[in-house]
């Protein structure tokens, strides 16, 4: 399939093409897991008053980190630059959350989840208008619709129980295991579009 365009009078907006966001997609499956993984193995038992290990730092870093890369790569994808101000807005919220990270994994696990929470709220809520953006332009956008809101109740729930002496790293692992399965299913999602429109 070519890539899809919307034009309007005053500008034109440009969308990945379905291919390349389902490359993108399980870019971020791989990655959630390994990540999952990794916090599961090193770091899950630890809870809202103990300080993060380097270990546990690192990963809660570069979670935030890794959501302004392939951002990157997406608007590299769709070709749009600085005109696609939506994940302009995301890029800089990820890019404000590794640094309040940064901060936070010097105190305790509770603020660091705080930052987490908050960051997964915020960044759902924009995944959830770039979902109903494409919708037209390029279909299949359920999944993604369906991840935003999860992102935008997970978030909440993270932020709200952050202080919890039950609350620890476990949480923020569940939170990426469900991204990577609604990413997974996007790329079912377009992979099924795409053999559709072939026809």
């Amino acid at each position: 399939m070519t890539q899809t365009t919307v034009i309007s009078p005053a500008t034109t907006a440009t969308a990945p093409t379905p291919s390349g966001l389902r490359s993108l997609h399980l870019i971020r499956v791989v990655f959630s897991l390994i990540w999952v993984a990794l916090v599961l193995t090193t770091s899950a038992s630890l809870e809202s008053t103990d300080r993060p290990t380097a270990v546990a730092a690192v990963l809660l870093v570069v979670y935030p980190l890794w959501d302004v890369i392939a951002t990157l790569l997406e608007r590299r994808l769709a070709g749009t630059g600085s005109a696609d101000h939506v994940s302009a807005v995301n890029m800089a919220l990820g890019l404000a959350t590794t640094v309040g990270m940064i901060v936070a994994v010097f105190a305790s696990v509770g603020t660091a989840l705080l930052v987490f929470g908050v960051w997964a709220l915020l960044s759902g809520a924009v995944q959830l208008v770039v979902a109903v953006r494409r919708r037209r332009t390029v279909g299949a956008q359920w999944p993604m619709v369906v991840s935003g809101a999860q992102s935008v109740l997970a978030g909440a729930t993270i932020a709200a129980s952050s202080g919890s002496a039950t609350s620890g790293l476990s949480t923020v692992a569940g939170y990426s295991a469900f991204g990577a399965f609604w990413f997974l299913v996007s790329v079912i999602a377009l992979s099924v579009r795409a053999r559709r429109a072939e026809r």
